[in-house]
């Protein structure tokens, strides 16, 4: 599904550089190379604040925790989602409430939203889900009208732009209140271990999360506020460093991917190519996520695997049939989106190294065995 090798290849001297001047400095937790990382991703964001963290669980959790919610405190989130973004809420003692998604774009719907909404609400959390840009005009808005807080779950979608109704262009992830986002080594940013991060440009917040990211420690032995122990370190810095200029490249080499995948399959009978909102820079394809819309979808996942091509179901099992955060609140008729998609979704392998042949044969397996 990733080709980490392939890209490895292009910065192979600058990251064996960067590790070897750790290793001879020995500054491996906040040395200069996580610091620097900080700086340079708030300019690429524009953002005014970036505090990095172990993983992008943590992100979300220590985002919430920074803007004080309470436990009973109502979160509003997706159903088709990874499980982290509702994981860390049941973990704070919030309520989860989740919610259907576009048919189209996979995001949460803001019509749902606003059906969602009770005095106990405190946040909505979007999930920029696959690499495409949630409507934040609308979740904004929404918001602002019932004081509600905006934690963007920015994990799939780094270096997308959104684009408001206003003119004006924001990264994801720096739309919110709070952003946050995961470097797991198969996302568009990646390094090679696990590494996270979140984002304000909230003077206060950022001063309150970095003191949850630590400990709860602005000078050392003073715990100023409950916190966790949640640090990128240094050799994941470096990688990241070593990437982040290339971030943009990157992702134009997904879109590329995806636009030969979109010639190829477009005019086939039982396969949705995915729907991009807007302009082609809001979406950065973290996956490439098909719809089997003829029931064949088990069948073709099964079908690829012994043709040795990889592909994901993202994601089998929605959320509120999960057994960890099943409630009695969820009535089926309410995620019909969601319980579809789960039987039909299929992404195809996704990465900065796919070429032309590779794609050619992936797509030609599929429409042989879809259409036979």
């Amino acid at each position: 599904m990733v080709d980490l090798q392939g890209q490895y290849a292009s910065i192979k001297d600058q990251i064996n550089d960067s590790l070897q001047e750790i290793m001879n400095t020995s500054a491996f937790i906040n040395g200069p190379e996580v610091q620097n990382f900080q700086k340079e991703l708030e300019e690429y964001l524009g953002v005014k604040h970036v505090i990095p963290c172990a993983n992008g669980t943590d992100a979300l959790q220590i985002a919430m925790m920074g803007l004080g919610l309470k436990p009973g405190d109502e979160v509003i989130t997706v159903d088709f989602t990874f499980a982290a973004t509702v994981e860390v809420i049941a973990l704070l003692q919030l309520t989860p409430v989740l919610v259907d998604v576009d048919p189209e774009t996979f995001n949460i719907d803001p019509e749902a939203i606003k059906k969602a909404i009770t005095p106990r609400t405190k946040a909505i959390v979007p999930v920029h889900l696959f690499g495409q840009t949630a409507d934040m005009d609308a979740i904004m808005e929404i918001a602002k009208a019932h004081n509600l807080y905006v934690i963007e779950d920015n994990a799939q979608a780094i270096g997308a732009d959104f684009h408001s109704k206003e003119g004006k262009t924001s990264k994801t992830g720096a739309i919110g209140h709070v952003g946050s986002t995961s470097f797991f080594p198969s996302k568009n940013l990646g390094c090679y271990g696990d590494g996270g991060a979140i984002f304000t440009n909230d003077d206060a917040l950022a001063h309150t999360l970095r003191g949850v990211v630590n400990h709860g420690m602005y000078e050392r032995y003073h715990h100023d506020v409950v916190g966790v122990n949640s640090r990128l370190d240094s050799f994941q810095a470096a990688v990241l460093r070593a990437k982040l200029p290339k971030l943009d490249i990157y992702n134009e080499a997904r879109k590329a991917a995806a636009y030969k995948y979109n010639d190829a399959l477009k005019d086939q009978k039982h396969i949705k190519i995915p729907v991009r909102s807007g302009d082609c820079d809001t979406h950065v394809f973290h996956q490439y996520t098909l719809k089997i819309t003829n029931g064949k979808r088990d069948a073709l996942v099964k079908h690829l695997n012994e043709n040795n091509i990889p592909c994901g179901v993202y994601y089998p099992i929605p959320l509120h049939n999960q057994k960890a955060y099943k409630d009695s609140r969820y009535k089926e008729a309410d995620f019909p989106v969601t319980n579809q998609l789960v039987k039909e979704v299929i992404s195809l392998p996704m990465h900065t190294e796919l070429d032309t042949e590779q794609i050619d044969h992936i797509t030609k397996t599929i429409i042989e065995f879809v259409n036979n």
